[in-house]
C-alpha cells in the first residue's frame, strides 16, 4: 500500500475556461451526476488502497470540498512543481501525485502502476500510447510526445518512490521557472538530448532515463494499456467527452465511438 498521495488542484491565474464553460467557480467542483470531479479523484485513490489523501489548492471552495470528503487540505504553492515539492517534504515518500482534473481516474490503473514500478526506481511516470488512446477514447484530443518508438501522452499519475525524488521535482521546478526562456531549458536538459527528440531518434525510455540522470535519480516509465488514463479535463471539449463517456458507462456502453470532442 502507498501510504500517501497529493492531488494537485490549484487554480490557474485568471479565469479557467473549463470552469466558466461548466458554470462553476473552480474546475475541480464540476459535477458529474452527484459527484464533483475532485470527489471522483479522491475516491479512486482511496479505492486503490492509499491511506492518506491530501489536496493542494488555493481556492477556499476546493479546500472545503477536499475536507468534506476526508482529504487533508493543503495550500497550493505558485505552481504544480512547488506544490509537489511541499507535499513531498510534508508527507514523505512514497507519494502518489495526480491532478484534480483526472475525472476518469481508476483505482485499477493506480494499483497496476504501483505494482509495475521496478525496485530501485526513485521516480516513475505513467504514460499511454497514441494507439491505445485512440481505441479507448476516439475523438478525444490529446497532446502527444513523439519518440522513436511511437507517440505517447501522459496520464497525470506519478510515483515519488524515495526521498531522492525531490531532486527530480527540483529539476521540474527549474524548467517551470525557465518556461519563458527556452534557451535555459535547452541548457538544463542538454542540446544533444533535445536534438535527438526533435529528429525522432530518441525513445521514451531513453528520454526518461536521461532526464533522471540529469536530476541525479533513477527514473522509469510505466505504460498504461488503457488509453482512457490519458484523458483529463484541460479544455471544454475534454469536459464534453468525459460527460458523454460517463453517460455511456452508466447505460452499459463504456467505450465511445461517436463522440466528437
Amino acid at each position: 500500500m502507498i501510504p500517501s498521495s497529493v492531488v494537485l488542484a490549484g487554480s490557474r491565474d485568471g479565469t479557467d475556461p473549463v470552469a466558466v464553460h461548466a458554470g462553476v467557480s473552480d474546475k475541480a467542483l464540476i459535477a458529474f451526476g452527484e459527484e464533483t470531479m475532485l470527489e471522483r479523484v479522491i475516491m479512486a485513490l482511496r479505492a486503490a488502497g492509499i491511506g492518506h489523501v491530501s489536496v493542494a489548492a488555493n481556492s477556499p471552495a476546493v479546500l472545503a470540498e477536499a475536507e468534506r470528503h476526508g482529504a487533508m487540505p493543503f495550500p497550493a504553492a505558485a505552481g504544480p512543481s512547488a506544490s509537489t515539492a511541499n507535499a513531498l517534504e510534508e508527507l514523505g515518500a512514497p507519494l502518489i501525485v495526480t491532478t484534480g482534473d483526472h475525472a476518469l481516474l481508476n483505482s485499477e490503473w493506480i494499483r497496476d502502476f504501483v505494482a509495475r514500478v521496478p525496485d530501485g526506481a526513485d521516480v516513475a511516470v505513467l504514460l499511454a500510447r497514441r494507439e491505445a488512446i485512440e481505441v479507448a477514447a476516439p475523438g478525444s484530443r490529446r497532446t502527444y510526445l513523439r519518440f522513436a518508438d511511437g507517440d505517447w501522452s501522459g496520464c497525470n499519475l506519478f510515483l515519488l518512490a524515495t526521498p531522492r525524488a525531490i531532486d527530480a521535482v527540483r529539476l521540474w521546478q527549474a524548467v517551470e521557472r525557465d518556461r519563458k526562456q527556452p534557451w535555459r531549458i535547452v541548457r538544463r536538459l542538454g542540446v544533444r538530448l533535445l536534438l535527438r527528440y526533435l529528429t525522432r531518434r530518441l525513445t521514451l525510455v531513453e528520454a526518461i532515463t536521461a532526464l533522471g540522470q540529469r536530476a541525479g535519480v533513477s527514473a522509469t516509465v510505466v505504460e498504461c494499456a488503457d488509453g482512457l488514463a490519458a484523458v483529463d479535463v484541460d479544455k471544454p471539449s475534454d469536459l464534453n467527452f468525459v460527460r458523454a463517456f460517463l453517460g455511456r458507462a452508466d447505460d452499459g456502453t463504456a467505450r465511445l465511438d461517436d463522440v466528437n470532442a
